[in-house]
């Protein structure tokens, strides 16, 4: 079989980056109408808070089994399957008017959401010439960060004209558009199941079992966990962190965290350059955290003046961002043969898990009066990745290129 071509893999890219953007709006496209439903349905925002949890658990228990369906049944097939049950849990909370419903509604969504990782990478993997892959899983990391940035603006002007329930609906339909152009780019998307290529054998489930309990895949699951403590960190309670700490007024502090973000996107674009010329993909991780952390810890210190805040926040997510292609491949360069779907769907599901842990914390260190605190666990967070990077086998960084099943 002939090399993917340059448009082969552009067009490869483009589908898995569509159904991977949508999938970070629907994420957040209900949060951002909380003040709306809150209204609306006289529920408080801890109960709203509630759905949000659900959403979260749901789709990090059910990442790994969706990696585990993905190597079974085929990435296609779970990735339309996640596709549909996003736009049911859209069109279910644009229809609530309950409480219940909208708990569903999240239920649907977070089940959804947990295929994407998996099946999004398997697909990547084997369509995608190795030579390409640092570009792919560059413009795959930029479209969940564009999915990110229009759920609010697009919430925003919906709600103002058809109100929280006709925006939700919108997007509903919007997903259930995306979702029929895709069906008719399938052939594009087909990958054959993993566990086609393997002997039919009583020890498989202990096999795939032993392989995520192994050291290094628990590493890179350790990795995305911590970097979701850091995010959370910053994108949930960094404005009001930066408001206790250097205070300053809502709108600065807000600036500064859209550079955080801003500059992270433009981070994760030239990562794919980075991963693309750089072998030693571990270097690079090592490299992009540790300068995000010392630039976090000069935040945390307060020692600069608050004018400050948007460009160190801009570098701090740069830096950050840069290691996203590059901590991709060292995930494909640790995962045996035949298990992408499995072990992608295992470690990616670390963010959820760190997603789940840490808000409480976070929350309890801004009701003591201990903002610096919250930055300062960025910190150890960040550095604690290092660590993680450091302990996976040198030789397995040297497989990048190979591919995988």
């Amino acid at each position: 079989m002939s090399a993917p071509t340059l448009r082969d893999d552009a067009k490869v890219i483009g589908l898995v980056a569509l159904a991977h953007g949508l999938s970070h709006f629907y994420q957040i496209a209900t949060a951002v109408l909380f003040p709306l439903i809150r209204d609306d349905l006289g529920v408080s925002y801890a109960a709203l808070g509630a759905t949000v949890a659900v959403y979260y658990v749901v789709s990090g228990v059910c990442q790994t089994l969706a990696g585990f369906a993905v190597d079974r049944f085929g990435a296609r097939r779970v990735l339309f399957a996640g596709l549909v049950l996003c736009v049911a849990g859209a069109l279910l909370a644009g229809l609530s008017r309950t409480y219940p419903m909208l708990l569903a509604a999240a239920l649907l969504g977070g089940l959804g959401n947990s295929v994407f990782h998996p099946a999004d990478f398997a697909i990547l993997n084997a369509r995608v010439d190795a030579r390409r892959l640092g570009y792919a899983f560059s413009w795959h990391g930029i479209a969940g960060f564009l999915g990110y940035a229009a759920a609010p603006a697009a919430g925003a002007a919906l709600a103002s004209a058809f109100g929280w329930r006709g925006a939700l609906l919108t997007a509903a339909l919007v997903g259930a558009g995306v979702v029929v152009f895709l069906a008719t780019q399938r052939r594009t998307l087909y990958v054959e199941p993993a566990d086609l290529q393997r002997p039919v054998g009583s020890g498989r489930l202990a096999a795939d079992l032993q392989v995520l309990a192994s050291i290094p895949i628990l590493m890179c699951f350790g990795y995305f966990l911590l970097v979701a403590v850091g995010f959370i960190a910053i994108q949930t309670f960094g404005v009001s962190t930066m408001i206790a700490l250097y205070d300053v007024n809502a709108a600065l502090a807000s600036a500064a965290l859209t550079a955080y973000l801003v500059g992270a996107a433009a981070g994760i674009f030239a990562g794919g350059f980075v991963a693309v010329r750089f072998a030693r993909h571990d270097l690079v991780a090592v490299t992009g955290m540790l300068c995000s952390a010392l630039l976090m810890f000069v935040i945390a210190s307060a020692w600069i003046p608050a004018a400050l805040l948007g460009p160190l926040f801009a570098a701090t997510g740069f830096a950050s961002g840069v290691t996203n292609p590059s901590r991709d491949l060292i995930v494909r360069a640790t995962t045996p043969p035949g298990a992408t779907g499995k072990v992608f769907g295992f470690v990616y599901s670390g963010l959820d898990v760190g997603s789940m842990l840490v808000p409480v914390y976070f929350g309890w260190l801004l009701d003591q009066g201990r903002p610096s605190v919250v930055f300062y666990s960025v910190v150890v967070a960040l550095a604690l990745t290092i660590l993680t990077v450091l302990n996976l086998p040198g030789t397995r960084m040297a497989r990048a290129a190979r591919p995988a099943g």
